[in-house]
Order: structure tokens, then C-alpha cells, then sequence
């Protein structure tokens, strides 16, 4: 019961704090005004999916070097810089 006690009063004192300092912080500038940047995680996707659009054209050779990706047991992002070297390839 002392326990559930103190933990409540931990809680509130958190939740206390957080509201004073969330008033104290001046107001952040309109976005109208400055331009959002694209996320890194998002520029990652958008240049992937890229790749894989300029790969689809060539299927022989993505299936080829996917079986080398497979044969050689990789995965996450060491697969997707061998299959673009390997579509680089001549």
C-alpha cells in the first residue's frame, strides 16, 4: 500500500514538473514560415524505392545478383549496397 503510495506522489510530481517547464519554454516559431525538411529515414525510403524502380527494368540481372545476396547470406542494409554494386556492374 506504501507503495502504490509513494509511486501516485512520484507520478504527480513528474506530471507537476512537466507542466511548469512546458510553460516556461517560449513558443515555437509558425511552421507556416519555415520549410519542413524531409526526415533521413525518409530520404533512406524514397532513395530505395528509387532503386528498386531502376532495378525492375533489368529483372535477369536483379534475380541474378539476389541469388548472390542469398548465397552469400546477407541481410538488412549489406543486402541492398551489394545488390547496387552488383546492378551497377557492367
Amino acid at each position: 500500500m506504501l507503495r502504490n503510495r509513494i509511486c501516485l506522489v512520484a507520478v504527480l510530481l513528474v506530471a507537476g514538473l512537466h507542466a511548469a517547464s512546458a510553460q516556461t519554454t517560449p513558443p515555437a516559431a509558425p511552421a507556416a514560415t519555415t520549410e519542413a525538411k524531409p526526415g533521413k529515414i525518409k530520404l533512406t525510403m524514397q532513395k530505395l524505392k528509387d532503386m528498386k524502380a531502376k532495378w525492375a527494368a533489368n529483372k535477369p540481372k536483379l534475380k541474378a545478383c539476389r541469388a548472390d545476396v542469398k548465397s552469400k547470406g546477407l541481410a538488412g542494409d549489406d543486402r541492398w549496397f551489394y545488390i547496387e554494386e552488383c546492378m551497377n556492374k557492367t
